[in-house]
């Protein structure tokens, strides 16, 4: 299958699913956080959607966070590893992220074609998973699927904003019940209050750190090789192995400090 890299019309369709709750039901809302999953897919990871509001805090600086590998590595904990493989467009690149299930569940992670687009009062940023010859799947690892997944900061003014966080991803396995469970109940809404708080403290970070450097909003300072579109390819779920943990009892789980 051909790689696409989205237009304006993709930015907007992903910007009316985050808006649009119609077909979606609430399974968090607390602590200025919400939690969405589509209605039929709320016994899978499949679809979730997540929102929360960012007092004190610029939309500009939150697409800034989100864009920054050097400081995800700071704030992510869930994270194990990430890089930029190379760069489409001025406006889109090609990645790769891997991050920690809990035991005794394998790791994941994705390659993805990421692009983005700051318009007005919005910020978007959205990514799907492809395959690059270079970077195949990894044996410790299953190489999942994110169908779509992305964010929205929308302005609410001068020094508030809210973040919208939409993932539709293929964990490339039965997963069970308390997992499932777990991600929209725990996991999305951390990972959500995570972001706000590096969010915080980013422009202290930064201002020691290459303050001049965002490459994201500045396409001159990109340095990274350049990668043909013809080389990428859509990944399909079909061709990864599928995994069944849905098995795996959560009292065998093991839980980092950091979600206790």
């Amino acid at each position: 299958m051909p790689v696409q890299i989205p237009d304006d019309t993709d930015f907007t369709s992903f910007k009316e699913q985050c808006e649009n709750h119609e077909g979606w039901l609430a399974r968090y809302n607390k602590g200025g956080v919400t939690v969405w999953c589509r209605a039929e897919e709320c016994n899978t990871v499949q679809k979730l959607k997540m929102r929360i509001t960012c007092k004190d805090v610029r939309a500009d600086t939150v697409y800034d966070v989100l864009h920054d590998t050097s400081y995800r590595k700071k704030w992510d904990t869930n994270m194990i590893d990430t890089y930029d493989i190379g760069r489409l467009t001025v406006n889109a690149d090609v990645g790769y992220y891997s991050w920690k299930c809990p035991s005794p569940l394998k790791n994941r992670d994705f390659v993805t074609m990421r692009s983005w687009l700051p318009l007005g009062n919005d910020y978007l940023i959205i990514n799907y998973s492809v395959k690059h010859p270079q970077h195949p799947p990894k044996k410790d690892y299953v190489r999942a699927v994110s169908l779509l997944t992305g964010y929205l900061v929308q302005s609410n003014g001068p020094s508030s904003c809210t973040l919208y966080y939409l993932t539709q991803v293929d964990p490339k396995g039965s997963l069970p019940k308390w997992v499932v469970n777990r991600a929209s109940q725990f996991v999305a809404p951390k990972a959500m209050k995570k972001i706000y708080k590096a969010s915080l403290k980013y422009p202290e970070w930064k201002r020691k750190h290459n303050p001049g450097l965002k490459p994201w909003t500045y396409p001159e300072q990109n340095a990274l090789p350049r990668v043909s579109l013809a080389d990428l390819t859509l990944q399909r779920a079909d061709s990864l192995e599928n995994i069944d943990e849905s098995s795996l009892n959560e009292e065998k789980a093991h839980h980092s400090e950091e979600e206790d």
